[in-house]
């Protein structure tokens, strides 16, 4: 083999070493897991190619004190690859649950649409309604 055989050979190792070790770390690599809380607004079984399991909950809370300290909300969109956990969810809907997902640095289409993975279900439990919340009407 010649010098420029060689060359190129060790080249293309190198290239498709480091193709797979991006590939791994942006589509593979667990980034960070963790729960989230909330209200589960939605699950939908959804796509045109890949037809995935895609969710969202609604997380309440307050708003810093320079926003005037009002209450907020914040959306978690998820997807789920485990179908028994997305047919125990679609029975959930408008329920407070607790959720485990892992974070992934980017998404893969068979996967879900979103970087985040919900992967269990820690606790369910009926909402309620706070009577401590004023209610404001228009007169």
């Amino acid at each position: 083999m010649t010098t420029k055989g060689k060359i190129i050979t060790w080249s293309c190792a190198v290239v498709a070493v480091a193709l797979a070790i991006f590939i791994y770390f942006k589509f593979y690599f667990v980034f960070g897991e963790g729960v989230k809380a909330g209200e589960l607004n939605q699950i939908v079984h959804k796509g045109w190619v890949w037809k995935t399991y895609e969710g969202r909950l609604i997380q309440t809370g307050f708003s810093s004190a320079k926003k005037g300290g009002n209450i907020q909300s914040n959306e978690f969109n998820f997807s789920v690859v485990d179908k028994t956990i997305a047919d125990s969810l679609m029975r959930c809907s408008g329920k407070l649950v607790e959720l485990h997902y892992k974070e992934y640095n980017g998404y893969l289409p068979w996967r879900g649409m979103q970087k985040y993975i919900v992967d269990g279900i820690v606790s369910v439990r009926e909402a309620t309604v706070s009577s401590e919340v004023p209610i404001f009407t228009s007169e």
